[in-house]
C-alpha cells in the first residue's frame, strides 16, 4: 500500500499480491479515494509485526499478526502540499493473514487503531 500510495495507484497488480477479500477492498477503496482527490502518500510507515496467535498449531492457515505502527513519516501531499491534519504517530495495528489455496499467505482483515493506541 505505501508503494502504491506513491501515486495513487489503486489499481496496482502488485496489492493483490499481499492481500485479498475485506483487506484488499479498504485498501483499494482508501487509494482510489486519494486518486480522485489527487493526493499522494510520500514517506513510508514504520513497522515491526509480531506474530500473536496462530491456527490451528500444528498445521497453520491462519497467523494473527501485532504491531504498533508510526505513520508520523508516510503522510499525503496534494499538489506538493502537505494535506494532513495531524502528524501521525504510533497506532496499534492488527491483521488477520490466511493461507490461500495456491499456498500463498495473503492479509485477509487488518485494523488500524488511533494514534496512541499503543
Amino acid at each position: 500500500m505505501a508503494k502504491a500510495g506513491e501515486t495513487g495507484d489503486w489499481q496496482s497488480p502488485e496489492l493483490a499480491k499481499y492481500a485479498t477479500g475485506d483487506a484488499l477492498g479498504v485498501i483499494n477503496r482508501s487509494l482510489y479515494t486519494d486518486h480522485l482527490n489527487g493526493v499522494v502518500t510520500k514517506g513510508e510507515p514504520k513497522t515491526n509485526p509480531e506474530v500473536s496467535k496462530v491456527e490451528p498449531p500444528d498445521n497453520p492457515t491462519t497467523v494473527m499478526i501485532s504491531d504498533c505502527g508510526d505513520d508520523s513519516g508516510w503522510l499525503k501531499y496534494k499538489n506538493g502540499q502537505l494535506v494532513n491534519d495531524t502528524p501521525g504517530g504510533r497506532r496499534s495495528i492488527t491483521a488477520e493473514v490466511k493461507k490461500q489455496q495456491d499456498g500463498t499467505w495473503r492479509v485477509t482483515r487488518f485494523a488500524v487503531e488511533a494514534v496512541g493506541s499503543c
